[in-house]
């Protein structure tokens, strides 16, 4: 990682679990990046990104998928409950690896994200980038990510970078 990246924190699962928490996010960086890598047990399921525990419809979200055959894309407006990072996932043979991008997350602005996604399922792998939106003003010092119904595997990673001077 570049100089301007410094890690705040990583939680390593060391057992299954639904979700995953990052919280007590200091505000003095310009922008955040998280990067998940892991998987899921049996089944399929939608990985989801909470902002500051707010379960209000703050959010929206525009993604394009590709999987070596076809591109789709896909759209949730304002009024989602969460970000879908993924969604229909069955990432039981294959790690996925997302990383988010968070703009002036301290800032008093609506927050936008990139989100880029890959998953290789042994030679039919797929891919994703989104852009978001968090329409709201708070500075972002804590996040969830979850699924449904299914748990993350063990060794399932999220580190979270500040990024100085972006």
């Amino acid at each position: 990682m570049p100089a301007t990246y410094e890690p705040i924190a990583t939680t390593t699962l060391s057992s299954a679990a639904k979700t995953i928490t990052l919280s007590s996010i200091p505000s003095t960086y310009t922008d955040l990046r998280i990067v998940f890598v892991g998987n899921m047990e049996s089944g399929s399921d939608q990985i989801k990104l909470r902002i500051n525990g707010d379960t209000a419809g703050n959010y929206s979200g525009t993604t394009i998928y590709g999987d070596g055959t076809s591109a789709t894309s896909d759209r949730y407006t304002f009024g989602a409950t969460s970000i879908q990072l993924a969604r229909n996932l069955q990432m039981t043979t294959a790690i996925e690896t997302t990383s988010i991008d968070m703009f002036s997350y301290a800032g008093s602005s609506y927050k936008t994200m990139l989100i880029q996604r890959s998953a290789d399922r042994n030679g039919s792998g797929t891919t994703s980038r989104q852009v978001a939106l968090w329409s709201s003003t708070s500075a972002i010092n804590s996040f969830v990510i979850y699924q449904d119904s299914l748990n993350f595997a063990v060794g399932t990673t999220v580190t979270i970078y500040g990024i100085l001077k972006a």
